[in-house]
């Protein structure tokens, strides 16, 4: 807050920050004698100088920086991986196995696997540091078009296997569909998407790539899709970085089925006991300090 001070009989009002030159100029008004108009003309180069803040560069979001640059999240990242191609071939020769809690009576239907995409299959740093805050789905879409996409590091190796063991590999994202105003498509983000797994090395279609709001009734909540999918194949491993990639309804704001009653940090912890059993032995969290459900309970 600025405040009026007294120098050598004048009156100026100064910031805070300033306050530290008092000395200096009281100094010179009671000892050197000059004229108030002199004192005037020094005080006031004395006071730009003191206003003069030097630059600071912004911070760098480490979280960002980590994901980008660390190797300790590409060894993380390919340990999940490797975790996932130990336990394969043990989950496919078991048809009484399913990744879904719910899934049952499903040993006569096909494996398949269910992924995320952002920060689970794809991976994008670059995308993060360079967009202008706040975050919006068509910021990332319109990124997405003009960068190659990565993918995070041992998914493709995986997936490759997978498919070559016959199972079928799903993917299932929350990047929303909006319709283009002038067009009959109302989700040409979908192609987008397709385009950034084909670029990354997988194996992307119209029919195994899923997006919030492609139909009715497929929201954020992912667990309709899941279920989707397990109507016709035996669901034996879950891939993402979100815990609601994995269980539904953990969300502050939940969505439809959910009931109104948000999750909380609470029962957050208490469904990640409920399910210990999942954690590395069917269901597979890939590191993401970047965004997620989790940024929402302080």
């Amino acid at each position: 807050m600025d405040a009026p001070y007294e120098i050598g009989g004048l009156v100026a009002t100064l910031p805070d920050h300033v306050i530290i030159c008092l000395p200096i100029l009281y100094f010179c008004s009671e000892t050197m004698r000059i004229r108030n108009t002199a004192l005037l003309v020094f005080l006031t180069s004395v006071i730009t100088a003191c206003s003069t803040q030097p630059e600071v560069a912004d911070e760098p979001d480490m979280a960002i920086v980590w994901v980008r640059d660390a190797a300790e999240y590409r060894a993380v990242s390919r340990q999940a991986y490797r975790a996932a191609t130990l336990a394969l071939p043990g989950m496919i020769a078991d048809t009484s196995w399913s990744a879904l809690p719910d899934q049952k009576g499903a040993h006569d239907l096909p494996p398949a696997v269910i992924f995320d995409i952002d920060e689970t299959a794809l991976t994008n740093p670059y995308f993060q540091q360079s967009f202008e805050p706040p975050f919006t789905d068509k910021k990332l879409n319109d990124w997405s078009t003009q960068h190659d996409a990565t993918p995070v590091p041992g998914v493709t190796d995986f997936v490759t296997l997978a498919s070559q063991s016959g199972v079928e590999v799903f993917f299932a994202t929350n990047r929303p569909c909006v319709a283009n105003d002038g067009t009959d498509n109302a989700c040409p983000q979908k192609a987008v998407v397709i385009q950034d797994l084909i670029e990354a090395g997988l194996p992307a279609t119209q029919s195994n790539v899923s997006l919030s709001g492609e139909r009715e009734n497929w929201g954020k909540e992912k667990k309709i899709r899941r279920d989707w999918i397990a109507e016709k194949y035996r669901v034996i491993m879950l891939f993402g970085d979100d815990l609601s990639d994995f269980i539904p309804c953990v969300r502050r704001r939940n969505v439809a089925p959910c009931s109104e009653e948000p999750a909380t940090k609470t029962s957050r912890e208490a469904l990640l006991e409920q399910y210990d059993a999942y954690w590395g032995a069917g269901w597979y969290v890939l590191p993401n300090p970047m965004h997620g459900s989790w940024t929402s309970f302080k």
